[in-house]
């Protein structure tokens, strides 16, 4: 326990396989002062580079994604006006096999965010040993703002500005904030049109009636809680005995904490966009959902009383689990955080000011690579029946996705252990190894 929590220390590596690569260091390879989603990837992947030893070339490809496409999405309102949207499409790396990565509709989409996201996505994928490359999307929109028929025109249209870079063996999409397997079924139907035939694995995440896999909406919260329940226990904290909060009530906070509680675990503070709650002898998580179902938000839930959304994060808890946005843990409340586990369900919730301040705090910190890998995983499933024709039992797909989880914790865990790292480095510097040893089989064309 002690060596995964002492503080990360860089070696410089004096067998890597050399790289043919110009010397020019990368942007990437400096340390940006303000913290971003890239440049909180970019900074992960330098402490890696330095860990393994790789050249200023082979890191300069790692940092840099192989193809960005930015698109203008012109949308027609139900009130016969026109307005414009921007969208993104970042194919991070392909080196593993085809890109793989959701579509984000958030008003606060921009490049910088997708690049960051994609290259998760890429680390992500290696680490449980999917046979993908990352990629990230999205359109500056907020989908609250919209009709169905509005969203359904957004879509269309954002799938075949994209058109020429995606594909079942090129990048398949999934679903992200703001978007859902209807989303999902949008853009199969536009692909499939243009194409004159179906193709079900264009994406994933479908509804089960158009090829999706049992299993893939709840899968990123079942793979949280799968290493929620493992990193507690290896702390040596019984989850029947444990308490938690989740910060995020939607895809994969709200399930998180629904098989967390199923699991034994009392789930105290909970939190969404509008606010939120705290109960100390823990939260009735069917009636919340039911509350949540029908005034659309945990605020109000009579269970519960009202507390402030930073404070949520302070809750003298065993187990945090950001499940929102990135960078909600920061340098600024990081020291306040009394959580013994943090299990990261959203993508980059941490930046690495507050990874330092907790690490020298003796909390364990699961990063999101690992921890939130579950969507990927079934993701994965759902593409290969697509390509099969041939459908798993539920039961098959929540065997194989536990079994994938904890497979990967217990060889993040033992490499941390063996080199006195955080969980965090060790799983991008595994994910990292693996990327460039498929680049460097492949070789540098032409």
């Amino acid at each position: 326990m002690t060596d995964l929590l002492a503080a990360t220390t860089a070696s410089t590596a004096t067998d890597a396989a050399p790289d043919s690569a110009s010397t020019v260091v990368h942007p990437a390879a400096s340390v940006d002062h303000i913290a971003t989603p890239l440049t909180d990837a970019r900074s992960q992947l330098a402490e890696a580079i330095g860990l393994l030893g790789y050249t200023d070339g082979l890191h300069q490809m790692l940092a840099t994604p192989r193809r960005e496409l930015s698109v203008a999405v012109p949308l027609r309102m139900d009130s016969g006006e026109s307005r414009l949207y921007l969208g993104y499409r970042v194919q991070h790396n392909f080196s593993r096999g085809p890109a793989k990565g959701g579509l984000r509709y958030a008003p606060s989409v921009n490049l910088d965010e997708v690049r960051a996201l994609a290259m998760w996505m890429t680390w992500k994928c290696a680490l449980l040993d999917v046979p993908y490359g990352g990629a990230k999307g999205g359109v500056a929109i907020d989908p609250r703002e919209h009709s169905m028929a509005e969203l359904e025109r957004v879509t269309r249209r954002y799938t075949s500005e994209i058109l020429p870079i995606i594909g079942p063996e090129r990048d398949i999409p999934a679903p992200d904030i703001g978007t859902d397997e209807q989303t999902m079924a949008w853009i199969m139907d536009t692909y499939s049109v243009n194409m004159g035939y179906t193709v079900p694995g264009i994406v994933t995440g479908k509804p089960i009636s158009l090829g999706g896999s049992q299993g893939r909406a709840s899968a990123t919260s079942r793979g949280v809680t799968h290493i929620a329940l493992a990193a507690l226990r290896h702390v040596g904290i019984e989850p029947s005995r444990a308490s938690a909060a989740v910060q995020g009530f939607g895809k994969v906070g709200a399930d998180a904490a629904r098989f967390l509680s199923e699991a034994g675990v009392s789930v105290t503070g909970i939190s969404d966009q509008y606010g939120a709650i705290f109960n100390a002898a823990g939260l009735d998580i069917e009636a919340l959902s039911e509350h949540v179902r029908a005034t659309g938000s945990v605020v109000g839930f009579a269970g519960a009383e009202p507390i402030d959304g930073a404070e949520l994060l302070a809750l003298d808890v065993d187990l945090l689990v950001p499940a929102a946005v990135e960078g909600v843990l920061h340098e600024g409340n990081a020291a306040a955080v009394r959580a013994t586990v943090v299990v990261e369900g959203a993508n980059g919730p941490t930046t690495p000011a507050a990874d330092r301040i907790m690490r020298e705090r003796g909390i364990l910190v699961v990063p999101d690579i690992l921890a939130n890998a579950g969507g990927v995983i079934v993701s994965y499933f759902e593409w290969v029946q697509a390509n099969q024709a041939y459908w798993w039992r539920a039961d098959e797909v929540e065997a194989r996705l536990e079994e994938r989880m904890l497979s990967a914790w217990q060889h993040v865990l033992g490499y941390a252990g063996a080199r006195g790292l955080s969980l965090r480095t060790a799983a991008t510097a595994l994910a990292v190894e693996r990327v460039a040893e498929a680049h460097k089989l492949r070789g540098l064309y032409p």
